[in-house]
């Protein structure tokens, strides 16, 4: 079960509602959830695994069933999305800057952490190291919603600490982030509130 927290929130600031939410695939793996987010919030899905935190983000975009209450974005929001395991070739001639370029995270300056991979050829960087970048490529778009699901996969302590600095950095965007994590750590450090998830 979900919890929300706060007031009501004004809802030209209101970037995502839960409202009851029951997801699944051929049966219900999650919920009733209830939450809302809204412009410079993070709110963090907190729980064990199994519990049903990807499922609850499948269906905020699509790619779940929902069995019963609802999942609503603003309309026309932009939406970015780093998945569990960002997919990668075994061959990708394209370099960290690049790859910036093509998402769109080239207008806001690059953070000084990620500087050393932007010379270098995608499939040279390591799963942390590629982690990390897809983090800002969501982080430093347009996208005024962003999805993180389980973005510590991958990575070492200092790169965790990293993300920390990233997410905490968002905060002053105005936009929305939505992160999934098992790191408790992690997600009390950078929140503005948890939803704790409950298998």
């Amino acid at each position: 079960m979900g919890g929300g927290g706060g007031g009501r929130e004004a809802l030209s600031a209101t970037l995502l509602e839960i409202d009851s939410l029951v997801a699944g695939y051929q049966d219900p793996v999650v919920g009733p959830v209830s939450f809302a987010l809204s412009e410079g919030e993070i709110v963090g899905l907190a729980g064990p695994n199994g519990a049903g935190k990807s499922t609850l983000l499948g269906a905020i975009i699509g790619t779940t069933r929902v069995f019963s209450g609802s999942a609503r974005r603003r309309p026309g929001i932009r939406l970015a999305i780093q998945s569990q395991a960002p997919v990668r070739l075994a061959e990708m001639p394209v370099t960290g800057a690049e790859f910036l370029r093509i998402t769109g995270a080239h207008r806001h300056v690059t953070p000084e952490r990620l500087a050393p991979y932007l010379g270098q050829r995608l499939d040279r960087l390591s799963g942390g190291q590629y982690q990390l970048l897809n983090v800002w490529a969501c982080l430093g778009s347009g996208a005024e919603l962003v999805v993180l699901d389980e973005p510590t996969n991958n990575m070492d302590p200092r790169a965790v600490l990293d993300l920390a600095d990233l997410l905490l950095a968002s905060r002053e965007s105005g936009r929305g982030v939505l992160v999934v994590s098992h790191e408790h750590e992690l997600l009390e450090k950078v929140c503005t509130r948890l939803v704790e998830i409950r298998a």
